[in-house]
């Protein structure tokens, strides 16, 4: 037997790694990037494909020792932050 969510359409379970998890960073295709929100302030760091400006989030920012942690861990010497 089915399961219908509130709308009808079926529940189903998604096994979907975190918005957050890893991934692998080339610099020869992607770029290193924070993105800002102008309205929140809320920060995330993730990587930008050069080819069609998808962007790949990584890490959330709260401190500036985050931001230290994704350099270090990516070996990215600076990062744009867009808005």
């Amino acid at each position: 037997m089915k399961k219908h969510g509130i709308f009808g359409f079926d529940k189903q379970k998604k096994s979907h790694g975190s918005r957050f998890d890893a991934s692998p960073f080339n610099p020869e295709t992607h770029y290193a990037v924070i993105r800002s929100s102008i309205c929140t302030g809320e920060k995330v760091a993730g990587f930008k494909d050069k080819r069609d400006g998808r962007f790949t989030e990584v890490m959330l920012i709260r401190t500036p020792k985050d931001e230290q942690e994704f350099k270090e861990r990516y070996n990215v010497d600076s990062l744009r932050t867009e808005y």
